[in-house]
């Protein structure tokens, strides 16, 4: 069968215009164009996390916290989510919570405290989405990490870079 080469152009438009179509839509990676993200800034009691340029709010986020929020993180499994500043230093793309960044808890001050306790201060604290059972349920759920949508956690991941401050506050 002969085909023509104006039939041949579009056949191969259509195949060029398919190909990859839904992975850039579906894909958790995502790009930030917008002012450099200075500073991370979270309010426990009001369950906010805010990301700052310099002092301008640039996006805030409803959250969720650890599942005994009130007070700093102590020792490990006490479902706490630490006070203080911390800085934002490591990524995981592949985490069991769709993305994460890692939070640099414990510091020495943390590891100090906890070892007067007698106790191991934890670690593995991160900002990170949530499974499908807690997108609409229960809030504070985590054993000491912040966590919000899926969706927002995309936008976090693309937004804050390693090395960015972050105050966590009661």
């Amino acid at each position: 069968m002969y085909m023509g080469r104006r039939q041949m152009m579009v056949a191969a438009a259509a195949l060029v215009a398919g190909c990859g179509r839904g992975r850039l839509e579906d894909s958790k990676f995502r790009s930030y164009n917008g002012p450099q993200i200075t500073h991370v800034v979270v309010h426990k009691s009001a369950r906010k996390m805010f990301l700052l340029h310099h002092a301008r709010i640039v996006r805030i986020f409803n959250i969720g916290l650890g599942f005994n929020p009130v007070g700093d993180k102590k020792v490990e499994g006490d479902g706490k989510t630490p006070e203080g500043l911390y800085t934002i230093d490591r990524r995981n793309p592949n985490s069991r919570f769709h993305l994460s960044l890692g939070i640099d808890y414990p510091n020495a001050a943390d590891r100090a405290e906890a070892r007067n306790m007698g106790q191991s201060p934890g670690g593995d604290i991160f900002i990170h989405g949530r499974p499908q059972a807690y997108q609409s349920g229960q809030r504070d759920w985590t054993w000491g990490c912040i966590a919000v949508t899926d969706r927002e956690m995309e936008d976090i991941y693309a937004m804050v870079g390693d090395g960015t401050p972050i105050l966590i506050m009661p």
